[in-house]
C-alpha cells in the first residue's frame, strides 16, 4: 500500500515552539539548550535563532559527551557551533567515571547511555541552570508522552509523573522552588514527520549518518548495530558492510541502524511514511525493560 506523502509543515507548530522558547527566556534566569547533534536538537537551534532574531541566542548549548558518540555527530556539532557563533559547553561522562561517580558497564550490552544522567545533573548544578531545553517529543515514547511542556524536576533532578502541573490554554508556569529546575520541550507536540518536513522547509544541514551510507555493522537480536571499538562483540558476531542509515542518534553502542537506500530528504520522508516500527524502535537502550525510559527519566535523564 502506498501512502500519499504530506510535504507540508504545520506553521502553528513553529509558532508554538517560538512562544515556548521566548517564555523560557522570560521566566527563567539561566536556561541552557541540551544539544546532542541529532535532528531534534538541530531543529531547536533553528527555532531559537528565529525566536530571538536579530539578537544572539541568549543561552548556551550543553552537550553531555559519552565518548562513544558517532564521529560524524561530533564533527557536525563543532561545525554548527562555529558556523552560527553559538556558545557550547561540553561535559564528559569519562570525567564522571574517573571521579568514581559512575561505573563503566561491562558485558555484551554495555553502554554509557545511562551514565549520562550523573554528568548531566552535575553540569546543571555547576552552571546553576534552572531551565534545560530539550528536543523530546510525545510521539517518541510513552514516558515522554507524560511530560508537560514545562516539566519540573526536584532538587535531586528527579522526575515524578504524578507531580506534573496542568498546562491550560498554553499558560506556562515557570515558578519553581530553590534547587528545582525545569525541563522545557518546545517541540513536544511535533511528530517525527513534522521534524523532517521542517528540516526540508528550512534547508537545515544535518549529520551525514541520517542518510544512507555504507558502514560496518553486526546483526544482533534482529537489529543492525554499528560496529565500533566501543561495542563488545562475541566471536560469532562478524562485522559486514551494508548500506544503512540512522533514524535517531545516540551512542554507537545503543543506536541501531536501518537498512536503507534513502540518500535524499524526500526519500527519508517517504521511508518514514512507510515504516512499520517507531523511531525509538531502533534505540537499543529502550529495550532493556518495558519501562526503561521512564526509569531513566525518574533518575534525572534528559
Amino acid at each position: 500500500m502506498t501512502h500519499q506523502i504530506n510535504w507540508e509543515f504545520p506553521q502553528a507548530l513553529e509558532d508554538e515552539a517560538i512562544y515556548i522558547l521566548r517564555e523560557t527566556a522570560a521566566q527563567f534566569e539561566k536556561p541552557v539548550l541540551l544539544f546532542s547533534g541529532g535532528k531534534d536538537s538541530i531543529t531547536l537551534v533553528r527555532l531559537a535563532q528565529k525566536a530571538f532574531y536579530p539578537g544572539k541566542v541568549p543561552f548556551p548549548l550543553l552537550h553531555v559527551d559519552t565518548g562513544h558518540n558517532f564521529p560524524e555527530t561530533i564533527e557536525f556539532r563543532d561545525w554548527l557551533v562555529n558556523n552560527l557563533g553559538l556558545d557550547l559547553i561540553v561535559r564528559n561522562v569519562q570525567d564522571s567515571i574517573n571521579q568514581g561517580k559512575v561505573q563503566e558497564e561491562t558485558g555484551k550490552y554495555a553502554s554509557r547511555n545511562a551514565l549520562q544522567t550523573v554528568t548531566l545533573l552535575d553540569a546543571i548544578e555547576e552552571g546553576k541552570f534552572d531551565a534545560c531545553i530539550g528536543g523530546a517529543r510525545r510521539d517518541e515514547e510513552k514516558a515522554r508522552a507524560k511530560e508537560r511542556i514545562f516539566s519540573v524536576r526536584d532538587e535531586f533532578g528527579q522526575w515524578n509523573a504524578k507531580m506534573q502541573r496542568p498546562e491550560l490554554f498554553d499558560i506556562l508556569n515557570g515558578k519553581i522552588n530553590i534547587g528545582e529546575n525545569v525541563r522545557v520541550f518546545p517541540i513536544s507536540n511535533w511528530t517525527e514527520l513534522d521534524v523532517w518536513n521542517y528540516i526540508r522547509r528550512e534547508k537545515l544541514e544535518i549529520p551525514s549518518i541520517y542518510f544512507a551510507h555504507e558502514r560496518e555493522i553486526i546483526e544482533r537480536d534482529g537489529l543492525y548495530w554499528p560496529y565500533s571499538s566501543y561495542l563488545n562483540t562475541t566471536a560469532d558476531e562478524v562485522p559486514f558492510r551494508q548500506k544503512v542509515r540512522f533514524r535517531t542518534v545516540g551512542d554507537m553502542t545503543c543506536t541501531a541502524a536501518v537498512l536503507s537506500e534513502a540518500d535524499k530528504l524526500e526519500d527519508i520522508i517517504t521511508e518514514i511514511m512507510e515504516a512499520k516500527i517507531s523511531e525509538r524502535g531502533a534505540r537499543i537502550d529502550d529495550k532493556r525493560s518495558e519501562a526503561a525510559m521512564e526509569k531513566r527519566k525518574q533518575a534525572g535523564y534528559f
